[in-house]
């Protein structure tokens, strides 16, 4: 995520400094503009500054996710951050360009614009932060059938003889269309699945006793379903 904030800072900073060659190198050389460095054109070109490092702070929170899934649910920081930035630079270039417009006036348009953008901002990052540890909460509690189903597919591959195939493949069926969520309220009978599907891996490993173990873990599993849709 480093290496890529270093590219966004490099396109950030290559927009910061066209924007202010253009200010103070291009617009002074345009015939016939007479350039006025009054308090509304200084207004405006702090507000633009603002909006620039206000719109790398945002990139910068957002590139410090761990990993490109969290990154995902911080790219609305950025964009919306942006979308600040082209309104800062549209509103206040064109306050700069306007010799006669009062100060009061460019200081009310830039600061109506860097709240709203606030505002959008710190929306944005709530909303990313509420999604990403929701989705982080949903994964831990699925985490055991998931990681179950996943073994007992490798378990099918291993089973030697035909009964243990079937045995096996019951076993593999009810885990894979049972409802993945858990809660406080499953986590004893879980402990005692996950017990029994490790008594279902010895057995298909010294290949006896597997269908005993497989019918014992599908009781528990049944039960654990049905405790699951009553706590629902």
């Amino acid at each position: 995520m480093k290496k890529n904030f270093k590219s966004y800072t490099l396109i950030w900073a290559i927009f910061l400094v066209a924007f202010n060659v253009i200010v103070f190198l291009v617009r002074p050389i345009i015939p016939g503009y007479e350039i006025h460095y009054d308090l509304r054109f200084w207004i405006a070109w702090l507000f633009v500054m603002a909006a620039f490092v206000g719109n790398l702070l945002c990139a910068n929170k957002a590139f410090q996710a761990e990993n490109l899934e969290k990154l995902f649910y911080k790219v609305p920081l950025i964009s919306v951050s942006y979308r600040g930035l082209i309104g800062m630079l549209v509103l206040g270039g064109a306050l700069m360009l306007i010799p006669n417009c009062p100060a009061w006036i460019a200081a009310i348009v830039c600061v109506a614009i860097a709240a709203f953008t606030a505002v959008a901002v710190v929306k944005a990052d709530w909303a990313g932060e509420t999604v990403s540890e929701t989705h982080e909460k949903v994964k831990a509690q699925t985490q055991l059938i998931k990681l179950l189903t996943v073994d007992a597919e490798t378990l099918l591959g291993r089973a030697k003889t035909p009964d243990a195939k079937i045995a096996t493949k019951k076993v593999y069926e009810a885990l894979r269309y049972s409802d993945p969520m858990s809660s406080e309220a499953l986590g004893e009978i879980e402990a005692e699945l996950a017990e029994k599907f490790r008594a279902l891996e010895a057995a298909v490993t010294a290949d006896q006793g597997v269908t005993e173990a497989a019918e014992s873990l599908l009781e528990t599993l049944t039960e654990r379903n049905r405790k699951c849709r009553a706590t629902k």
